[in-house]
């Protein structure tokens, strides 16, 4: 199962977009394999461009994705966030990003980080100061937010989609159903002709038994058991009639129940 089975990306885009409008943070969402489900939404040069953009950089970066939960510091001392996507207990991809400052950058030490990263330290400046500044408060408010409000709309939009599908199946179960019940009222048609036949039978022997006198006594033991099977047929197809009377009933209470749905 896939999220776009079931909820639309262009909606998931789009309130992302707006979030990191209100917010100042970066934001993108990843499926369960990882691939990008909706645009890269406000990232930054300090963070794409030159700490992404080093070999070690990336990989401390890698690192921080793989190990890195809710609301935290990244290896460069900015605020990123990564929260779950998770729909009736599947793992169905990440809301992450993030990137931004919790208070007044120290120059200095991204100056050194730069020259540890291999990065030229005027530019990573010159990038840096281009990062929003939030208040860890306000950071870990506005992730979480974004967080709940993704998987309260994913998990409704996937019980829609569960619901819609019970209620076809249920509207051609539904229909098998009755045309099930048309079957068997004409199989009980055909035991009332059965029936009839059976009692005509029946009377035909005994009427040949009483003519016969002592020598129609076979055609009298005949005449019995038609008479006895005969009986049981119309008991029998009485148990048919009621039951599809029964069955008729619930199926017309489940037809009810599904239009109210």
């Amino acid at each position: 199962m896939h999220i776009g089975d079931f909820f639309d990306l262009k909606m998931l885009d789009e309130i992302m977009r707006s979030w990191s409008k209100a917010t100042g943070l970066a934001t993108v969402a990843v499926d369960n394999e990882g691939k990008y489900i909706s645009g890269e939404i406000g990232f930054t040069d300090f963070c794409i461009k030159y700490t992404r953009g080093s070999k070690e950089g990336c990989r401390r970066c890698v690192k921080c994705d793989n190990e890195c939960s809710g609301t935290y510091y990244c290896h460069a001392g900015l605020m990123d966030f990564s929260h779950d996507i998770i729909v009736d207990g599947q793992f169905m991809g990440k809301i992450i990003g993030g990137q931004v400052l919790p208070g007044t950058p120290d120059e200095d030490k991204f100056r050194s980080m730069a020259v540890e990263l291999g990065i030229d330290p005027d530019k990573y400046i010159e990038a840096l100061r281009k990062v929003p500044i939030r208040s860890e408060e306000s950071i870990r408010a506005a992730s979480e937010l974004l967080g709940r409000v993704v998987n309260m709309l994913v998990n409704f939009e996937y019980s829609k989609k569960k619901n819609e599908n019970l209620i076809n199946t249920m509207n051609d179960e539904l229909g098998n159903s009755m045309k099930l019940i048309r079957q068997v009222e004409d199989y009980s048609k055909d035991l009332d002709g059965i029936e009839n036949r059976q009692n005509i039978l029946s009377l035909n022997a005994s009427i040949e038994a009483a003519r016969a006198g002592e020598a129609g006594r076979g055609f009298a033991v005949v005449a019995g058991e038609v008479r006895n099977l005969s009986a049981r047929s119309s008991e029998v197809n009485r148990h048919i009639k009621d039951t599809l009377a029964n069955l008729d009933d619930s199926i017309t209470k489940m037809d009810k129940a599904r239009v109210s749905i």
